[in-house]
């Protein structure tokens, strides 16, 4: 009996050690240092360079990265080798937000973003205009350890012509009309153009579009005429120097100056149509109900709604015949009587409502 039992402890024993199984050698504790940046940006407006990237949510042993340290900003005029001597420390994105992308990341791969404005100072922009100037950032843990620099990203350090003067905006028939006084002369620098940048955008919208583009030429006035805006809307228009920069073998680069200040228009349309023109009449109903037919030359603009047309009598003023918009350039007057004289004018109208005067009158007598 005795020896049975010791034959069952052993056989479950051995079961028990298998089922456990056999524990690996003991992994060392992670560092926590945060993955590289491989997504920093760069872009220049005026003598500012706006920085953003994506927060690293992994540490380099692919596990989420617990505590961070500020986030070091460098810059440099030459190729940045590590971010030892940073310009600026921005603080890291607090822990709840952090957590929060991370329980969404899974769901909907959500990425935190950081971001941080560096204001050049302009002892570099006047010392070294055709150098370039080199942005990296390193992501530190709490011990203020890092897994190296994020990628290198650059912008030119040529200093921003400023915003042209006095700048303003008409609303016409023919458009939106801008002015603007010419800026200040550009230096000249071989393989840099500049040019001025109008922008166009809705009050209620914060979208804006190019109106166009001028190149900087040394006269006392510039003008850009926008037809491509909507009637009776709000709009914001400001304009811009562009330093656009040519290098052999590489594509181009470019970067706004600060901005005029935005000019609020409304375009009210009180503008009406083109006078009609080439107005003829012509009788016709001999053996037939007598009338006298009317035709013009089109009216070619794109907001036209209609036509109408006005008779009278001799001695008399002209009154509508029409009792809607005449859709194209042609009408026949089917109320006519023997023996009279008919003087025709047309007018033009709009979608709006706005009528154009009445053309120069023709003539036509009823036998």
């Amino acid at each position: 009996m005795r020896q049975l039992l010791s034959k069952l402890l052993l056989i479950f024993g051995t079961a028990a050690l298998v089922g456990c199984g056999v524990p690996g050698a003991p992994k060392p504790p992670s560092l926590d240092l945060p993955q590289p940046v491989t997504d920093l940006r760069a872009l220049r407006k005026g003598d500012s360079v706006f920085l953003d990237w994506t927060v690293p949510s992994e540490n380099t042993d692919h596990l989420p990265v617990r505590n961070l340290a500020p986030i070091f900003i460098c810059r440099s005029l030459d190729a940045i080798g590590n971010c030892t001597n940073p310009v600026a420390k921005v603080p890291p994105p607090p822990l709840a937000a952090r957590n929060h992308k991370n329980a969404k990341s899974a769901k909907h791969s959500a990425k935190l973003t950081a971001s941080y404005v560096d204001n050049l100072p302009r002892k570099i922009l006047e010392e070294n205009p055709q150098t370039r100037i080199f942005y990296a950032i390193s992501v530190l843990n709490e011990n203020e350890r890092s897994a190296g620099i994020s990628n290198i990203t650059q912008v030119p350090a040529l200093p921003a012509l400023p915003p042209p003067s006095d700048f303003r905006a008409e609303v016409t028939a023919e458009g939106v009309i801008l002015h603007w006084a010419t800026t200040a002369a550009a230096p000249m620098l071989t393989g840099v153009e500049y040019l001025y940048r109008v922008y166009r955008r809705p009050v209620d919208g914060n979208v804006d579009t190019v109106v166009g583009e001028a190149l900087l030429l040394p006269s006392s006035a510039m003008q850009m005429v926008d037809r491509s805006f909507e009637w009776e809307k709000p709009y914001f228009y400001r304009a811009t120097v562009v330093t656009r920069i040519h290098e052999a073998g590489k594509p181009d680069s470019q970067f706004e100056g600060a901005d005029t200040p935005a000019v609020k228009v409304f375009t009210h349309d009180i503008f009406a149509p083109a006078v009609p023109s080439g107005l003829q009449a012509v009788f016709s109903g001999t053996g037939q109900q007598p009338f006298i037919d009317l035709i013009w030359a089109p009216d070619v603009e794109a907001d036209l709604a209609g036509y109408n047309v006005y008779r009278r009598e001799a001695s008399a003023e002209p009154v509508k015949v029409n009792s809607e918009l005449v859709k194209t350039p042609a009408f026949r007057d089917m109320n006519v009587t023997s023996g009279k004289i008919y003087f025709y004018s047309v007018s033009a109208v709009d979608v709006r409502g706005n009528e154009s005067a009445r053309s120069q009158e023709t003539s036509e007598s009823v036998p």
